[in-house]
């Protein structure tokens, strides 16, 4: 079978990848390409069909599960106020279960303590839980008296 043939097969299962995103089609057309660079030697349709399977059989059992797993990872980076969840604070107003204020991230912030029983003293480091609307809700980074 010419070159050229695979080439057009792997354009067309690149298309149809591009619609479908499962990464099926995508590892095929790579394996046509395999396929069309072993016809472009000079190798016979044998060859070609093994070197087309030899590759689609690599693809979608070595590399389909890898590429996978790395899709369904959530994204490392977080931006926003979630960005802020984990970041160290300093407390500027005594925190309560209702109420307080700490700097974070150079910013004024009201806050609540995680832990209801909790009173954070002014100067205290604090850990940010969590961020709901404007309030952080924070956890002492030592032991209170």
């Amino acid at each position: 079978m010419p070159w050229f043939l695979w080439l057009l097969a792997a354009a067309a299962l690149g298309a149809a990848e591009f619609f479908t995103l499962t990464l099926v089609f995508g590892l095929l057309a790579g394996a046509a390409l395999v396929a069309a660079v072993v016809a472009g030697v000079g190798i016979g349709l044998l060859g070609q069909l093994l070197a087309l399977g030899a590759a689609a059989a690599a693809g979608l059992v070595l590399v389909r599960p890898v590429a996978l797993r790395h899709m369904q990872q959530q994204p490392l980076i977080r931006d926003g106020s979630d960005g802020l969840i984990g970041k160290r604070a300093e407390v500027m107003q005594e925190v309560t279960a209702t109420r307080g204020l700490i700097k974070l991230s150079g910013e004024e912030w009201s806050a609540r303590a995680f832990d209801e029983s909790h009173v954070i003293p002014v100067g205290a480091l604090v850990d940010v839980m969590e961020i709901e609307g404007a309030t952080a809700i924070v956890y002492p980074r030592e032991l209170l008296p």
